[in-house]
């Protein structure tokens, strides 16, 4: 199990009761903070790194309440539980709504106290311990560059191995952000020419003016602004590889001239008389369907099949979803060297999150996504407060709450509060129960109900 104390924050506005819980939590193994005031805490708020946070109810100047969604909105990952001298079911069902781990009254009892601080110490020492287990995973899958234990890129890294010795040529095809250009490298790197150079065009940064020269070079005054000689890509490429990413960019004229280097094995420079012999292995790769640039007359066709003597084809993120952990794992240790962060990875929230969006940019919107949650991370885990910047509203919404109306009606308004206090009040039941270990007797007592009406309770909400 994981060494480091975890921290408690303590809020009352009584000493005896901050006194007392701080010194029990020591004892539990935990770093204790206390605060007398809700105002106060506010304030601090921003530079403090709670796990847990045990918070007064009515405190003269800032409620339990506000504390809590302050809480849950600057430290997602960090539990709340409320005391409360005066419980009310209102009160509780609404902490519970707000993501309270607990609601206790007072006198606290220490032994349930002692049991909610286990659980949460219990609850950081798996979490850290999945984190570093699917960091040292993501680290035994890494492929040149590339991660994933899914079937679909065991697949992919047994092609690659297959055909690296043997290809001259291939053509990558996928959307953006799927690592076009790792598959290239990858098929460069266990090759026999990965001693050689690795030259990468990127065909839609090129002006079209300056195609042929970027690809084939060009002599000293062979057009305006040509003031010395110039090797182009495949010349650079000699012997080694070109990877010519965005092929569906290149125009209709430069593709004519581009078949005829690959089938001749020759370039010549713009402006020179004589051709020169090349020997390069080519990739190319795009997000285009060329099929249908072909039917479009924007792609010739007989390049096409010169190229496309093995297709390698990329998968999108959202058919591989169960690479994501280890993905961000990677990604996460990545980020979090770089900028001397402690960062351990996501929250369970953050987590969910992650494995639901939708990832239009594939692992580069992923990339992105975990590098801009670490950037604003202050703690060891990052939440969704983190994530709101890289993956948008639309996103962050519960999926139910996404196929609401934009104006419900009434009756869908009155069905949607039973539906979350039916949803708070299991979960309250649930967390008596399991604190019990099932002794409905005792759970009807700290309910406060008969436990003829606990059972009730129990058949209604499904839960028997």
């Amino acid at each position: 199990m994981n060494s480091e104390r975890p921290v408690l924050l303590v809020v009352d506005d009584e000493p005896g009761v901050v006194k007392l819980v701080a010194r029990f939590a020591e004892k539990q193994g935990f770093t204790a903070i206390p605060h007398s005031s809700g105002r106060d805490t506010l304030a601090e708020l921003h530079t403090l790194k709670p796990d847990l946070a045990m918070v007064d109810l009515r405190m003269p100047d800032v409620g339990g309440l506000d504390v809590l969604r302050a809480i849950r909105e600057h430290h997602a990952g960090c539990q709340v539980i409320l005391m409360t001298g005066e419980a009310t079911i209102e009160t509780a069902i609404e902490a519970i709504k707000l993501g309270a781990m607990d609601y206790l009254s007072k006198p606290l009892d220490l032994d349930r106290v002692g049991q909610l601080l286990t659980i949460v110490r219990e609850d950081l020492d798996r979490r850290r311990l999945i984190l570093a287990s699917e960091s040292a995973v993501a680290r035994q899958l890494e492929f040149n560059g590339m991660i994933g234990r899914s079937q679909i890129m065991q697949e992919l890294f047994g092609l690659i191995r297959r055909i690296a010795p043997h290809a001259r040529m291939a053509l990558v095809t996928g959307e953006t952000g799927t690592g076009k250009e790792l598959v290239a490298r990858a098929l460069h790197a266990r090759g026999p020419r990965a001693a050689r150079r690795f030259v990468t065009v990127n065909c839609s940064a090129v002006v079209e003016s300056l195609f042929e020269s970027e690809l084939f070079g060009h002599v000293r005054g062979a057009f305006t602004g040509a003031t010395e000689t110039k090797q182009g890509v495949f010349e650079l490429a000699d012997k080694g590889t070109l990877f010519m990413d965005e092929i569906g960019e290149l125009p209709v004229p430069a593709q004519a001239k581009l078949l005829r280097t690959l089938e001749t094995g020759e370039v010549q420079r713009v402006g020179g008389p004589d051709a020169r012999r090349v020997d390069v292995n080519v990739i190319a790769a795009t997000n285009r369907d060329l099929v249908t640039e072909i039917a479009a007359g924007r792609f010739r066709s007989d390049l096409y099949y010169r190229l496309n003597i093995v297709e390698i084809h990329l998968s999108p993120l959202r058919e591989r979803r169960e690479d994501i952990p280890y993905l961000v794992a990677a990604f996460v240790r990545g980020v979090a060297e770089r900028l001397g962060k402690p960062i351990l990875g996501p929250t369970q929230e953050a987590e969910r999150l992650l494995m639901n969006a939708p990832w239009t940019g594939n692992v580069r919107e992923l990339r992105n996504a975990i590098e801009r949650a670490c950037i604003f991370c202050e703690g060891s885990f990052f939440g969704k407060r983190e994530l709101s910047s890289a993956l948008g509203p639309a996103v962050l919404r519960p999926a139910d709450s996404q196929a609401l109306p934009s104006q419900p009606t009434e009756k869908a308004k009155n069905g949607q509060t039973d539906l979350l206090l039916a949803t708070a009040e299991r979960d309250h039941i649930t967390r008596v129960l399991k604190s019990t270990r099932g002794n409905k007797k005792l759970a009807a007592q700290q309910l406060g109900v008969s436990r003829r009406a606990l059972y009730r309770r129990l058949d209604r909400l499904g839960l028997r």
